[in-house]
């Protein structure tokens, strides 16, 4: 069983003795492949942990932006998390229905706007259900709350920045996708993007990282995997996978082996994929 950390990871057990806690929020953060054909926020109202809110990866994005769910300007984050009722002197925890999918990327994105105090559950909704723990159907009641938000810029690149980092072999760059997709060999689920990867970019799918009950696994199990698929982890390290979802897993595991010094691509393999002065690797690593 992991350590309980309030700033990355918490287990089941840890969110059943605090879930009474009056400074407690829980967000279910689920998010499905659109090829799921699965509506998160309905599932949510069906059954979610007791006192959850959803967080609604697609709306908590930037509107203008063509790729999808990248991150909301500052105004928009803190006015959907007023309205969520979540704020200044909470600790957060985010689930998913999962086990560990999504609600890294939202684990990510609190700790991109400067909030420290944010874990996700590890195994999710599944292994909370499996223990037979309690689930409910009910609104929770919500207070607004100011959240005091501090852009932590560092954990975040762009296009350009990437380019520059593959360019100049100044980063170790991490491709969450499967290796198929990595490879070139599989079509993306998205249409009118290239195959392949990034340049100099190593593959760690990200469901390697994962117990088969959807947890992490453990600080030196996950440096392992990193270390065995050739990640030069002296380096600083930038995540990347389709649309800056399943990176987040890969952010979230670094964070848990004490490598702070990571950033996430946003655009993701949704944008580099599409853009025409970027090259494309094919095959192995």
């Amino acid at each position: 069983m992991a350590e309980d950390d309030p700033r990355t990871l918490v287990s089941t057990a840890w969110l059943a003795r605090h879930l009474k806690d009056p400074d407690l929020r829980i967000l279910d953060g689920s998010w499905h492949m659109p090829d799921t054909g699965r509506d998160p926020r309905a599932e949510y109202e069906a059954e979610h942990i007791p006192g959850a809110r959803f967080f609604d990866i697609d709306d908590v994005s930037d509107a203008r932006s063509d790729l999808p769910h990248m991150v909301p300007p500052v105004e928009k984050f803190m006015s959907r998390m007023r309205a969520l009722g979540v704020g200044d002197g909470h600790q957060v925890v985010v689930y998913d229905t999962q086990g560990l999918f999504s609600a890294a990327r939202v684990w990510w994105l609190f700790r991109l706007m400067g909030q420290e105090n944010i874990a996700v559950l590890d195994g999710g909704l599944a292994k909370w259900k499996a223990e037979g723990r309690e689930t409910e159907d009910m609104a929770p009641i919500i207070r607004d709350r100011h959240m005091t938000v501090r852009v932590q810029n560092a954990l975040v690149r762009d296009v350009t920045q990437v380019s520059a980092a593959a360019k100049l072999k100044t980063h170790a760059i991490v491709d969450a996708r499967s290796a198929p997709r990595f490879r070139g060999e599989a079509p993306e689920p998205r249409e009118g993007l290239r195959s392949g990867h990034i340049p100099g970019s190593r593959n760690v799918p990200y469901a390697s990282l994962l117990n088969a009950d959807g947890t992490l696994k453990s600080p030196p199990e996950t440096r392992a995997i990193f270390e065995a698929a050739g990640v030069d982890l002296s380096k600083p390290v930038i995540t990347s996978c389709g649309s800056g979802v399943t990176a987040a897993i890969l952010s979230l595991a670094l964070e848990r082996m004490g490598k702070t010094d990571h950033s996430l691509y946003d655009g993701s393999w949704a944008e580099w994929g599409q853009f025409p002065t970027v090259p494309v690797a094919t095959g192995e690593a």
